[in-house]
């Protein structure tokens, strides 16, 4: 096989929100504080390991609930109301890593629900209904929001009282539109346009929309992508499948010995790209194993080299 150029996608990896979580936790871990995180604090299992070796603690609900002492770290998914009442019931300490974007529209949803309640009005919120953030933003609505999780998938809301609409933010923009395009049409039978009470708010994530493009002529430019993802992420899913359609030689691992060197036969450029709950060391891990795969020398185009923390 002849040597193979390999390229990490410099936009790709972590997102300002995640990073900045990891960050928290590693600088209490280096104070050799009892650290433990209410869920995986990122979808990617190598990057949980990674911290879990350091000490970080994931925790579920039940057994947050009845902790009465040690130090507790909300991830950047953000948490409803009720995760702070018991942190203030049970006299727990708090580090809050809830990312500034996420709890601005917790803000938002909360005092939209507020104005909505007084008017009939229904609140939505396209996501995935088990999705840690979406759970955090049910909350703030009192647990009443109407959650959407397929565009096509409109049963629920009903199209004679107004309609206040927003999204998890790390959604497709395409099909954000595509389900504002579907409540329109249900909403016509009963409003004209110009009276329709819909209102659209744009809560996803700049910084994980532009990334779209990025990432799709990031993939139309090499003969072969790999990517490097958590199987339960949601921004894993939807930048892989921009991968994919912009190149159909797109595979996705979660781990650099999930790739297969029958993937590469024929190709004579790889890119290595990643959702933004995927470490850049993984990237770096998964670039490495193309290259032992290829008999590649170790060169680090497209990259800022770093080594696995």
């Amino acid at each position: 096989m002849p040597e193979m150029k390999v390229t990490i996608d410099t936009d790709s990896g972590f997102c300002f929100g995640v990073k900045r979580a990891i960050e928290l936790a590693e600088s209490s871990l280096e104070q050799n504080r009892d650290l433990y995180c209410l869920g995986d604090i990122v979808h990617n299992k190598a990057e949980i390991k990674r911290l879990s070796e350091k000490g970080l603690v994931t925790t579920d609900r039940k057994s947050f609930r009845n902790r009465k002492s040690g130090q507790i770290l909300f991830r950047a998914h953000g948490e409803p109301p009720s995760s702070y009442d018991i942190i203030k019931k049970n006299k727990l300490s708090l580090i809050d890593a809830t990312c500034p974007i996420v709890r601005k529209l917790q803000e938002r949803i909360k005092k939209t629900w507020a104005s909505l309640s007084e008017c009939n009005g229904q609140l939505v919120i396209y996501g995935n209904p088990d999705h840690p953030e979406i759970i955090g933003l049910q909350g703030q609505a009192e647990n009443h929001a109407i959650i959407v999780s397929d565009p096509s998938d409109i049963s629920e809301i009903d199209p004679a009282r107004p309609v206040e609409l927003f999204s998890q933010t790390t959604k497709s923009t395409e099909e954000y539109r595509r389900l504002e395009k579907n409540i329109r049409e249900k909403m016509q039978q009963h409003f004209s346009q110009d009276e329709m009470p819909l209102k659209v708010h744009k809560t996803i994530c700049g910084q994980i929309s532009r990334r779209t493009p990025l990432i799709r002529k990031f993939a139309g430019s090499h003969d072969v992508i790999v990517f490097a993802g958590g199987s339960q992420s949601s921004n894993a899913r939807v930048l892989f499948g921009q991968c994919r359609d912009a190149n159909p030689r797109s595979w996705f691992v979660s781990h650099p010995d999930e790739v297969e060197k029958e993937w590469l036969t024929g190709a004579s450029t790889a890119g290595v790209c990643g959702a933004t709950s995927t470490p850049l060391w993984l990237m770096e891990k998964v670039a490495e194993r193309i290259r032992d795969l290829t008999g590649t020398a170790n060169s680090q185009d497209g990259n800022v080299s770093r080594t696995e923390p």
